[in-house]
C-alpha cells in the first residue's frame, strides 16, 4: 500500500490534535469546573443572585447605585461607595488616576469636545475627591471638609511661577475666574482665579492642605474600589448613613444600627481587611422592615 504524503499525513495528525483538545479543553474541562462550583460554591457560583418576588434584583457580589432618574441619592436608601466603572462588570476597573493627579482642565465656555459637545474639561482625582466628600457632607448633615479640598469642593492647588525661586505670580488652577481663590495670599503673591484655556503646565505645582482635621466622611464614601464593583461599605460609613436612612423612613435609628450590625461581614480568615456592610442586602432588609 502506497503510504500517503508526508504533508498530508502532517495535516491529519493536526486535524486530530484540533479535535482531541476541543473535546477536552472545550467541553470535558468547562464542565468538570463548572460542575466542581456548583458543588462546592453554592450560589455564588451562579453570580450570587438576590431574588425578590421570583425576580433578581441585583447580586450580592455586585454593587449597584441607589439614585433617582436625576443621579440624585434616594434618602431612604444606604448609598453605595462610588464606582469608576458605573458598577458594570463588563466595564470593571478603576480610574487608573493617581495621586499626583490633583490640577483639573477646566472647561471652556462655549467650546465643543471632540464629539462635537459642550467643553466640560476634565476633574482631576482629588477634585472627584473633594467634590464628593462635599456631597456626602451635605447629605448627610456634617462637614465635608477634608485636606487638601476647597470649601467649594474642587483641589485646593496653586501654580506658582516661576516654578524655582522666589514666587512673582500664584494661580488656584482648580477654580474658575470669577471664583474667589481659597486663598488670598501665597508667600506675599496675590492669588489669582483660573482662566480656562490657559496654560498652566510651567508653573510649580503645590497643594495646599489647609486648615481640616479629620474627616467627618469616610475615605470609602469618596474613593472607587480597584475593581469598581465593591458591594460593600466600611461600617463607618454605614453608621454616618444611619440617621438619615431612619429618618427618611420613619423608623428609630436603633433599628437600622442593628440591621448594620446584622448585614456587617468581618475580616476574612479571621484577619484580612476590615469588617465591612452588603450595601444590597442591608437595603432589601429595610425595605422587609
Amino acid at each position: 500500500m502506497e503510504r500517503m504524503p508526508g504533508w498530508i499525513r502532517q495535516h491529519l495528525a493536526a486535524v486530530r490534535a484540533v479535535v482531541v483538545l476541543t473535546v477536552l479543553l472545550g467541553l470535558a474541562y468547562p464542565l468538570a469546573v463548572t460542575g466542581v462550583a456548583q458543588v462546592l460554591l453554592g450560589d455564588r457560583a451562579d453570580g450570587s443572585l438576590i431574588e425578590r418576588n421570583g425576580r433578581p434584583v441585583g447580586s450580592a457580589a455586585i454593587g449597584q447605585s441607589f439614585t433617582d432618574a436625576h443621579g440624585d441619592p434616594v434618602g431612604r436608601y444606604f448609598q453605595s461607595r462610588p464606582s469608576a466603572g458605573g458598577y458594570d462588570p463588563l466595564a470593571s476597573g478603576a480610574s487608573n488616576l493617581g495621586p499626583e493627579d490633583v490640577v483639573d482642565t477646566l472647561p471652556v465656555p462655549g467650546a465643543k469636545d471632540a464629539e462635537g459637545g459642550p467643553d466640560e474639561g476634565r476633574r482631576s482625582l482629588l477634585t472627584q475627591v473633594c467634590a464628593r466628600s462635599k456631597a456626602v457632607g451635605e447629605l448627610e448633615g456634617v462637614s465635608g471638609a477634608r485636606p487638601y479640598c476647597t470649601a467649594d469642593g474642587v483641589g485646593a492647588v496653586l501654580k506658582v511661577f516661576p516654578a524655582v525661586g522666589t514666587p512673582t505670580r500664584a494661580v488656584s488652577v482648580n477654580q474658575a475666574c470669577p471664583a474667589a481663590p481659597f486663598v488670598a495670599v501665597y508667600r506675599g503673591v496675590r492669588v489669582e482665579c483660573g482662566r480656562p484655556g490657559e496654560d498652566y503646565s510651567a508653573g510649580r505645582t503645590v497643594p495646599v492642605r489647609g486648615g481640616a482635621g479629620t474627616p467627618a466622611v469616610p475615605a470609602d464614601a469618596v474613593t472607587a474600589s480597584g475593581s469598581g464593583l465593591d458591594p460593600h461599605i466600611s461600617v463607618a460609613y454605614a453608621e454616618l448613613q444611619a440617621p438619615r436612612v431612619a429618618r427618611e423612613r420613619g423608623i428609630p435609628v436603633d433599628k437600622v444600627k442593628a440591621l448594620i450590625d446584622e448585614y456587617t461581614t468581618g475580616r476574612a480568615l479571621g484577619f484580612m481587611g476590615e469588617p465591612a456592610v452588603n450595601v444590597l442586602r442591608l437595603n432589601l432588609a429595610l425595605d422587609e422592615e
